[in-house]
């Protein structure tokens, strides 16, 4: 699947990779490749099964449900930030064209799917859904690690 990194950094000189994706359901497992990638440089693997469950749901919902014209791409981005308790902490967001907000459904037991935000929800330390620049929304999660290196 196509996408093109752009490493940068925030005004802070806080890391940031943004990647773009097709909307096809393989870039799911890339995006969570680039994420793990990210991590271990970052020092950060302590985050890795949250932060790509996390990611992974979040993909999926823009790739199947942001209902947008063709073309349009999924961004992602993966940034430090500071983490709870003095530690580190990730921001993960997901950027799509469409402006509808993501919702949380009522629980269902026999359901096959509409579980991925409470995943997010049980995971994260917090997320939500925020305007971006241009069409469509962002949706964000924050993950933190201990200052010992743990998952807070």
């Amino acid at each position: 699947m196509e996408h093109v990194p752009d490493i940068g950094h925030l005004p802070d000189h806080v890391p940031v990779v943004v990647l773009r994706w097709s909307r096809h359901p393989s870039c799911v497992g890339l995006a969570r490749l680039e994420l793990r990638k990210t991590l271990a440089l970052w020092g950060m693997s302590a985050l890795e099964d949250s932060a790509l469950l996390i990611l992974s749901e979040l993909v999926t919902n823009a790739a199947r449900h942001a209902r947008v014209s063709q073309g349009r791409e999924i961004e992602t981005r993966y940034m430090q930030r500071a983490g709870a308790e003095g530690g580190r902490g990730l921001r993960i967001e997901v950027h799509d064209a469409s402006a509808a907000a993501p919702r949380q459904r009522a629980h269902d037991p026999d359901a096959v799917d509409g579980r991925g935000l409470v995943i997010v929800d049980a995971l994260a330390d917090a997320w939500g859904v925020s305007g971006r620049n241009g069409p469509g929304k962002l949706v964000w999660a924050h993950l933190s690690m201990t200052p010992a290196g743990g998952h807070g």
